[in-house]
Order: C-alpha cells, then structure tokens, then sequence
C-alpha cells in the first residue's frame, strides 16, 4: 500500500495571506452553540495554521470541547480578496516560554518579546489543519 502527501486545500493563488501580516478571524462553536469570534495573530508553517491563546479564554475551552474551526483572513490590500478556511484543531501544545507567541510580536510589531504577557497566562498554541477552502479576488 502506498501513502501519498495530502495535497494541500489552501489555493496557490491565496497562499501569499499566509505569509502576510493580515490578521485571521477565528470562529468557534460556544458552550450552547453559539458562534464566537475574533481577530488573532497567526502563523503558517506550510501545512498547519498555528495561533497562540491562553487557557483562561472562552475561545480555548471551546476548541477543547469541540475542535472544528473556521478562520477568514482578508488582504490588508484589498479588501475584496480573501482566503476562508475551515478545519479542525489536531494539537495544542504548551508555549511555556512563549517562544511562539514571541514570534507573533515580532512578525506583527516588530518587537522581540510579546509586550502584553500578563503574569499567570499560560499560553498554548492551537495547530489547525486546514480541511476546506473558499475564496475570492
């Protein structure tokens, strides 16, 4: 039996969002159903959608409970292109150090250290696997 790579879903055409500093709206599936939403920093390691979040937030313990996501990041240079995509949480790691929410600040602000750190935050970094896309522009 052979395996063959999963042939990425996101479109070659939109990959460029990826690498931008634009921010994602990320959507999950409340307590009772509900959706909830907001903007986060974001990174792209090729395959995987990654964000940072901290284990005190309604948007961590609604990916615990259920992992399917959707994100839509629109281009800071056109409004009217843009890259949505659903799919499903397959880790959270620990960021003790906050080594990738430091990457964040630096791709976003330019600053070595992520300047809002408050004490007690334990920060983990959710790892999206994209599943399916739509976009426009």
């Amino acid at each position: 039996m052979s395996v063959q790579a999963q042939k990425s879903v996101i479109p070659e055409s939109h990959k460029d969002l990826l690498e931008s500093k634009a921010l994602a709206h990320v959507a999950t599936i409340g307590p009772k159903g509900e959706p909830q939403v907001n903007p986060v920093w974001f990174g792209w390691d090729g395959e995987h959608i990654l964000f940072s979040q901290t284990k005190a937030r309604q948007k961590y313990r609604n990916l615990l409970r259920d992992p399917r996501i959707a994100l839509s990041i629109v281009d800071p240079e056109n409004p009217y292109r843009y890259l949505e995509i659903r799919g499903r949480v397959i880790r959270i790691d620990e960021d003790p150090d906050r080594k990738f929410i430091n990457s964040m600040a630096k791709k976003y602000l330019g600053v070595d250290e992520y300047p809002w750190h408050q004490p007690g935050d334990e920060r983990v970094i959710i790892v999206v696997q994209p599943e399916h896309t739509t976009h426009m522009g």
